[in-house]
């Protein structure tokens, strides 16, 4: 699609069809009415499930532009269903469902009954993202745990680990706290945040008092993933468990003890003593009717260990090589660990942290309550302890480890079993930390409701929650607009986009300057590319105007980008692009002489 035609998303007075009822949908349907104030027909498969009675509710904030979105319940994607809902009158349609499959053979329906409505399809699969992309065509694939992941690892790694952020011409760019800068500031891109107030202030005017801002960065690399012991010695380590190395201990101790006295009563060396008293253990000593008392003893008591030490010991060893080969197969927690992360629920965005804290080289311990959960296998695959079990119970929060855990990264959709796991787990360890010297549980929440997040911090000190729908829907909005939105920056529960903009043939932007386009508070330009090339850059001029070949990189607000993108939108009639004056050096010598001819008198 050229930069000169209106795309598809941009053309007035149609709907947007938006198909699913999950968070992500319910929080698209609200950016789609209240930040863009289009019509919107929402596909629910029923009126009583998930998120379907909130969205079938939804109504549009008071003054603002949208109405209310026409709902139409189905339980299956049909094309009849989807002829219901418009597709082909529609600007965009946006397949959102929690099932992959679901939604790319919906959208190859869609496709088939309109081969030029935009498509927006939500995929976890990033190589079957790529293949649907490329096959149907003015179809943009999302993620929304990977809009969301850097925010939850941000949260659980605070400073130590920033943002990353990789724009066009693969220009590497990143978060950062201003004063961990020093006096290194020339990379600063622009200043993102002041969060030292008691309301965070995003892109203020003042960028002198912003400490979180965005930097370039120049060939840096995360360290490398951390090695787990081999299969056989992790197996060695079950086998010689705890019960078992008391077992043999006790054991031990009571040989020296009966060598000691056999030594003292017969006056034996102790390799003979050691003989004597495995020999006796063992059942092959004979009975000395004129021993020494203290000898029979010690004969009677080695003969009744040795009669109960084989079957004691071949019960231990069995349990423990059971046990061994079921956790080892299963990936569980074998090895004693500290100052690791916990992620409990690996579904999509579990999944993604979970990847994202490995790369960064953290040690993780994945729980989950079912062997089926996406992230179990990921997990194992890359080597990570995994815990079957219930995080809401005591057990399987300790059998992670939690005592010496760095983190807890609460992850599944219930916002009460997150909150409940990590109430569960705060108390205890904060003594435990607090007794050792250690810093507290760092607890890092997966809260959807806003206001409920907001009174959860209130009354439990749980600052750090995120949800993912807040994340992700902004960026699905866009891509419904025919606008790219390249990576989300997390601060707080809030979110900054970062955007790639075209500017349209005879938009209202084109002829601007780049100054006039950023506002504080709500969009700030940090990048042009210019020309068919590309090239990206970063030192904006002041007096040069915009012109249709060029594309602008922007961080705005949620507000702030629903209000620039009608300003890039293309005329429906625009001026042809004037042709630049030829330099004075690369000038025909014909075209020098006009130049430089004076202009002849004219009669007044």
């Amino acid at each position: 699609m050229s930069d000169d035609t209106l795309p598809a998303a941009e053309r007035s007075g149609q709907r947007y069809v938006v198909c699913g009822d999950g968070t992500l949908a319910r929080r698209l349907v609200a950016e789609l009415v209240d930040r863009y104030g289009v019509a919107v027909t929402v596909v629910l498969p029923s009126l009583t499930e998930n998120h379907a009675p909130d969205i079938a509710e939804f109504s549009p904030e008071p003054g603002g532009p949208g109405q209310r979105p026409e709902v139409l319940v189905a339980r299956r994607l049909t094309a009849e269903v989807l002829e219901r809902a418009r597709v082909r009158q529609a600007a965009a349609v946006a397949l959102v469902g929690d099932d992959d499959v679901t939604n790319v053979d919906a959208a190859m329906i869609v496709r088939e009954l309109d081969p030029d409505v935009r498509l927006v399809v939500r995929l976890f699969n990033s190589v079957l993202g790529e293949g649907v992309a490329t096959a149907l065509g003015d179809c943009a694939v999302l993620s929304g745990s990977e809009f969301a992941a850097p925010a939850f690892v941000a949260a659980t790694l605070g400073d130590e680990a920033p943002t990353y952020l990789r724009l066009p011409d693969d220009e590497l760019v990143r978060t950062a706290h201003r004063e961990a800068l020093g006096p290194a500031t020339a990379d600063i891109v622009c200043a993102l945040a002041d969060t030292d107030g008691p309301e965070t202030v995003t892109l203020p005017e003042d960028e002198e008092d912003a400490d979180l801002v965005l930097v370039r960065t120049y060939g840096q690399h995360r360290p490398e993933p951390p090695r787990r012991r081999s299969r056989l010695l992790r197996t060695t380590g079950l086998i010689f468990g705890r019960n078992v190395r008391r077992a043999l201990a006790g054991l031990a101790a009571l040989f020296v003890a009966a060598g000691t006295v056999l030594a003292l009563a017969r006056d034996l060396q102790p390799a003979e003593a050691a003989y004597l008293v495995l020999l006796t253990a063992l059942g092959g000593a004979d009975a000395d009717p004129g021993a020494p008392l203290a000898e029979k003893v010690t004969a009677v008591v080695l003969v009744i260990a040795g009669v109960a030490i084989v079957p004691t010991v071949t019960a231990l060893v069995v349990d423990a090589l059971v046990h061994a080969r079921l956790t080892v197969a299963a990936g569980g927690l074998v090895d004693p660990v500290a100052d690791h992360v916990i992620v409990v629920g690996l579904g999509n965005i579990g999944t993604r942290v979970l990847q994202e804290l490995h790369s960064f080289g953290v040690l993780v311990v994945a729980v989950d309550r079912t062997e089926s959960a996406r992230g179990v296998a990921v997990a194992r695959e890359l080597g990570l302890p995994v815990v079957i079990g219930d995080a809401t119970s005591p057990e399987t929060l300790r059998a992670a480890s939690l005592h010496t855990a760095r983190a807890l990264v609460v992850l599944t959709g219930d916002d009460v079993s997150n909150l409940e796991t990590a109430l569960l787990g705060r108390p205890g360890h904060t003594a435990e930390r607090a007794a050792a010297g250690q810093p507290p549980l760092r607890i890092v929440l997966r809260l959807f409701d806003d206001a409920f997040a907001q009174r959860v911090q209130r009354t439990f000190g749980l600052t750090r929650s995120r949800s993912v729908s807040y994340l992700a829907a902004p960026a699905f909005a866009a891509a419904m607009m025919g606008r790219e939105v390249i990576d989300t920056i997390s601060v707080g529960r809030r979110v900054l986009l970062i955007a790639d903009l075209p500017v349209g043939a005879g938009s209202e932007i084109e002829g601007l300057f780049c100054p006039d386009i950023s506002r504080p508070g709500e969009v700030r330009v940090i990048a042009m590319r210019t020309g068919r090339a590309g090239q990206t850059i970063w030192s904006l001029p002041d007096r040069r105007p915009l012109v249709r070949t060029d594309r602008l990189i922007v961080v705005a607000t949620r507000a702030g980008l629903a209000a620039l993108l009608p300003r890039t939108v293309p005329s429906a009639d625009p001026p042809a692009l004037p042709e630049p004056s030829p330099l004075p050096l690369l000038a025909t010598p014909a075209q020098r002489e006009r130049t430089h001819r004076p202009e002849p008198n004219r009669p007044a």
